[in-house]
C-alpha cells in the first residue's frame, strides 16, 4: 500500500499526506479493542451488582445498550473532540481526516462508527475481514467506513529523530516585529507555522504558497496587523516566531536574573534589553558577553555594493 497520497483540496491545491499503513492501523484498532473490552467488562460487573435479581431480558437488553454505545460512541466521542484521533490513534500516531485533507466533524466520525459496527467489524464485518480486504484493494488504505464517511487515514506524529530547526529572524524585520503585540498569537498558529517552515521544501510549490498564505492571513488576524507588502509569507511567520523566541529568552533571563545573586546588574526590560538572549553559564553575565563586531569596511569610492535577496527561503 502506497505511504504518500495525493490529495485535491477544493482550491486545486495538491495536498502530500503520509498515508497510515495497515499495520500501524491494525494496531491502534487491537488497543481500542482493549480498551472497549475493559468497559464492557466493567459494564457487566456494575450490572452485575446493580440488578443481581432483574429479569433476564432486561438484562440483556440493557448490556445491548451498553455494547453499542461502547462499541459505536467511544469512537464517535473521540474522534469528534480530538478532531480524528481515538487513544489507539493517538498512542500510534494517526489521525482521521477528510479526503481534501481538512479535519473531521460529527458526522463523519458517526458514519464511521456505525460503519465499523455494521460493516467493518462486528456486526457483518467477520471479526474485521471486511476492513481488511477493502483496505487491501484501496490504493490509500480506507475501509467501507472511510468510503462512506469521505475520510482517510493518515500518519500524524513526526519521525522521532526529526528536530525543528531554530527559526532565524528575516533581515530588514526586525524593527518591523519589535513592535509587534504577540501576547494574542495562540499556541497552535504558532506551532503550525513552526512545523509549516520545517517543511517548506518538501511540499509543493503550489500547496507551499496557499498553506504559508494561509497561516499567515491567520497570524495577521490574530495579531491586528497585515502582512507587510511585498514579503513572502514564510518571511512574514518566521519574524513573527523569531521575535517571540526572543522575547521568551529574553523574559527567561530576566527571570534567571532576578533570583538572589549577589553583583548582578539591572536587568532592562524588553525591547532594548543588553542582556544576552539566554541565562550564561558563568557566574556573572557581564563577563561572558560577546564583543562587538566590527562594522564590515566600506568599499572603496565607485565599487557597487554586493545586492542580496534579503528574502531568501529557508534552507
Amino acid at each position: 500500500m502506497h505511504e504518500e497520497s495525493e490529495l485535491v483540496t477544493g482550491e486545486a491545491v495538491v495536498l502530500d499526506l503520509r498515508v497510515a499503513k495497515l499495520a500501524s492501523r491494525a494496531l491502534a484498532m487491537a488497543l481500542d479493542v482493549l480498551l472497549q473490552l475493559a468497559l464492557l467488562l466493567a459494564a457487566i460487573m456494575v450490572l452485575s451488582f446493580v440488578m443481581p435479581g432483574a429479569d433476564e431480558s432486561l438484562v440483556l437488553t440493557v448490556l445491548l445498550v451498553f455494547v453499542v454505545l461502547v462499541m459505536v460512541g467511544y469512537p464517535v466521542v473521540f474522534e469528534t473532540l480530538s478532531r480524528g484521533r481515538s487513544l489507539g490513534k493517538m498512542a500510534v500516531g494517526l489521525r482521521v481526516v477528510r479526503v481534501d485533507g481538512g479535519p473531521i466533524r460529527f458526522r463523519h466520525a458517526l458514519v464511521r462508527g456505525l460503519a465499523g459496527f455494521v460493516v467493518d467489524f462486528w456486526a457483518l464485518g467477520l471479526f474485521g475481514a471486511v476492513a481488511v480486504i477493502v483496505s487491501l484493494c484501496s490504493s490509500n488504505g480506507r475501509r467501507v467506513g472511510d468510503f462512506l464517511a469521505g475520510t482517510l487515514v493518515v500518519r500524524d506524529r513526526a519521525p522521532s529523530t526529526a528536530a525543528y530547526a531554530a527559526v532565524a529572524m528575516p533581515p530588514g524585520l526586525e524593527g518591523w516585529a519589535a513592535q509587534l503585540d504577540l501576547t494574542r498569537l495562540p499556541d497552535d498558529l504558532a506551532l503550525a507555522s513552526r512545523q509549516f517552515l520545517a517543511r517548506f521544501r518538501e511540499l509543493r510549490p503550489e500547496a507551499s504558497h496557499a498553506l504559508g498564505w494561509g497561516l499567515a492571513q491567520q497570524m495577521g488576524n490574530a495579531l491586528g496587523t497585515p502582512v507587510p507588502p511585498e514579503v513572502p509569507p514564510w518571511a512574514f511567520l518566521a519574524a513573527v516566531l523569531a521575535e517571540r523566541r526572543n522575547r521568551d529568552h529574553a523574559r527567561a533571563f530576566q527571570a534567571y536574573a532576578a533570583q538572589d545573586r549577589p553583583g548582578y546588574p539591572p536587568v532592562a526590560p524588553y525591547p532594548g534589553s543588553a542582556g544576552p538572549p539566554w541565562p550564561p553559564a558563568g557566574p556573572h553575565p557581564e563577563a561572558v558577553r560577546p564583543a562587538a563586531q566590527p562594522e564590515p569596511p566600506t568599499p572603496p569610492s565607485g565599487t557597487p555594493m554586493p545586492v542580496e535577496n534579503p528574502f531568501t527561503p529557508p534552507s
